[in-house]
C-alpha cells in the first residue's frame, strides 16, 4: 500500500538562520510543520550552542543534499580559553582549568598558522561519527572515550578577529568534516592553557550566506505564498555544472530512462533541461551519449 502524505509536495531549498539553543533536527521539524512540506532534511548540523546557516532541502531538493553537505563552510567562533570540556564547548563538563598566559597578538596569529591549510583532526567523542557501529556520542555519554582516527580536512583560512583577556574570535573557512571544537581544544593546547568552544556561528555554506537566511519568527510571519517565494531554486546550487537542453522527444526518453545520442563534445556530468522544467542530472559518457543520472520530478 502506497504511503499517503498530509503535507504538501514542494520542491526547493530554504536558507534558515538556526536560533540557538535547539537541534539541527528540531529545527528542521518546526520549518517542515511550518511549511506544511512532506519531504525534508537538513544539510550538516550544527550544535544546539551554534547558530546561523542550515540549508533545508524539500522534495526534490533532497537529491542534492549531499552536495550541499560536501560544500566548505565559513564559521565565526569566539574560543574561551583556560578551559577545556568534555564536549569541546561550555555546554560539556570543565574537565580542566589553566591560567591563561598574556599573549601578544603576533604571539596568537604564530600559532594559528600552524592550523592554516591541510592538516590531520582527530574527531570529537561527542559527535555523530560511527564506529564499529555506535555513534561516538552515545559512547561518550556512557564515559567511554575510544581511539579515534584522525581525518584529513583543509583549513582555507583562520582569521584573528579580536583578542581579549581569555577569548579569541577567530573566522573560520574550512573543508567539508571541520569540527570546530576540535579545531579550537588544539589550538588551546597549542598556547598550552586549554581551550574550548564559547560562541559559534555559521555564516557560508558553499555557495549561500547568512545574510540570505530567515529565522524561524522572520517564516512565521509570512503567509504561505511568501513562505514558498523564500524557496531558493533545486538547481540553484548546480550552476557550475555546464547544461544541456532537450526537445520534447528527448525529454520522454530520458524519463523512461533510456540514453541519448546528442553528439555532445563535453564530457561529466550536466544539468538536463526540458524547454520549460528542470529535469535532474546526467552524464555525458565518453561514447557522446548522455545517460540520466538523477531524475527531478519537480510537478509532483
Amino acid at each position: 500500500m502506497k504511503k499517503r502524505h498530509s503535507g504538501r509536495n514542494i520542491h526547493g531549498i530554504l536558507l534558515l538562520d538556526k536560533r540557538l539553543g535547539i537541534s539541527s533536527n528540531r529545527a528542521l521539524q518546526e520549518v517542515k510543520r511550518l511549511f506544511n512540506a512532506n519531504k525534508a532534511g537538513h544539510t550538516g548540523s550544527l550544535d544546539p550552542l551554534a547558530t546561523g546557516l542550515l540549508p533545508i532541502c524539500f522534495g526534490a531538493a533532497t537529491k542534492i543534499s549531499g552536495m550541499l553537505l560536501n560544500a566548505n563552510k565559513r564559521y565565526q567562533v569566539i574560543i574561551q580559553l583556560g578551559i577545556r570540556t568534555d564536549t569541546g564547548d561550555l555546554e560539556g563538563k570543565i574537565v580542566e582549568t589553566k591560567p591563561v598566559p598574556e599573549f601578544t597578538v603576533e604571539d596568537i596569529k604564530i600559532s594559528l598558522e600552524k592550523f592554516t591549510g591541510a592538516i590531520d583532526q582527530v574527531p570529537p567523542m561527542y559527535s555523530a561519527l560511527k564506529q564499529n557501529g555506535k555513534k561516538l556520542c552515545e559512547l561518550a555519554r556512557g564515559g567511554i572515550t575510544v581511539k579515534r582516527k584522525a581525518r584529513h580536512i583543509t583549513i582555507f583560512e583562520l582569521k584573528l578577529l579580536a583578542v581579549q583577556k581569555d577569548t579569541l574570535e577567530l573566522e573560520v573557512y574550512c573543508s567539508k568534516g571541520t569540527y570546530i571544537r576540535s579545531l579550537a581544544e588544539d589550538i588551546g593546547q597549542e598556547l598550552a592553557c586549554g581551550a574550548t568552544v564559547k560562541e559559534l556561528r555559521r555564516i557560508q555554506a558553499g555557495q549561500f550566506r547568512i545574510e540570505q537566511g530567515m529565522s524561524l519568527e522572520q517564516l512565521q510571519e509570512l503567509d504561505g505564498q511568501q513562505l514558498l517565494a523564500t524557496l531558493i531554486a533545486v538547481d540553484d546550487p548546480l550552476q557550475a555544472m555546464p547544461a544541456v537542453y532537450l526537445n520534447g522527444q528527448q525529454v520522454t526518453a530520458i524519463k523512461y530512462g533510456q540514453v541519448l545520442d546528442l553528439e555532445e563534445t563535453m564530457r561529466g556530468p550536466v544539468r538536463m533541461y526540458g524547454t520549460t522544467e528542470f529535469l535532474g542530472l546526467g552524464e555525458i559518457r565518453l561514447d557522446g551519449k548522455l545517460a540520466p543520472k538523477k531524475l527531478f520530478n519537480l510537478n509532483d
